[in-house]
């Protein structure tokens, strides 16, 4: 018995952007996941807030400069981003070249600035509950600058060898500003929650 085809796909895309890509459908995904992760932290420490007598539980007030200054790092690191994402879907080698440089430059700034935001914290890990959920949510949101700097690093270094070719790559890239999108707001609720609301 012959079996007819239904449909000839060979001449479809083997990649795309956005929602025609499922990459893109599988970091929407893992943002889903990951940002229901982050609202658990966050409710963990509204919890913990409400059942405390006081709160936050002794410690002084933090000094906020370095948060601050992290925090306006991601924000403008927003608008290269925003440009990168377009260049690569234009598939412009030069310019997503530049881009994932300075964005690199943009995921490692953050982790540095990190550094000296823990270090400015009046309160230990293990010294009480309030330490332990401000130290949770600090590294929670490191663990994701620090993935989402090495995937952009290894994406800028692709696209200075052969592998920058094929249009694949540039929906790669296009990804990955998605994702860093996902980095940026995420710290902002964090920021203002240890920062200014306590």
């Amino acid at each position: 018995m012959r079996h007819r085809p239904v449909a000839d796909v060979s001449e479809l895309p083997t990649y795309g952007f956005g929602s025609k890509s499922p990459i893109w459908w599988g970091t929407l995904s893992f943002v889903a996941l990951e940002g229901t992760g982050f609202a658990l932290a966050i409710g963990a420490y509204l919890y913990l807030a409400h059942q405390a007598p006081s709160w936050p539980i002794a410690p002084p007030q933090h000094d906020i400069r370095a948060a601050t200054i992290l925090t306006i790092l991601l924000l403008v690191s927003a608008v290269p981003n925003h440009l990168l994402d377009q260049w690569a879907k234009r598939q412009d080698l030069r310019k997503v070249r530049i881009g994932l440089v300075v964005m690199s430059l943009f995921g490692v700034a953050p982790l540095i600035v990190r550094i000296f935001e823990f270090q400015a914290l009046t309160v230990l890990w293990d010294a009480n509950a309030y330490g332990s959920v401000v130290w949770f949510l600090l590294g929670l949101h490191t663990t994701h600058l620090l993935t989402d700097a090495g995937d952009t690093i290894v994406l800028a270094v692709l696209m200075f060898t052969r592998h920058a070719r094929t249009g694949r790559r540039f929906s790669d890239v296009s990804d990955n500003a998605f994702y860093w999108y996902f980095v940026v707001a995420s710290w902002l609720p964090i920021y203002l929650l240890l920062y200014w609301v306590q």
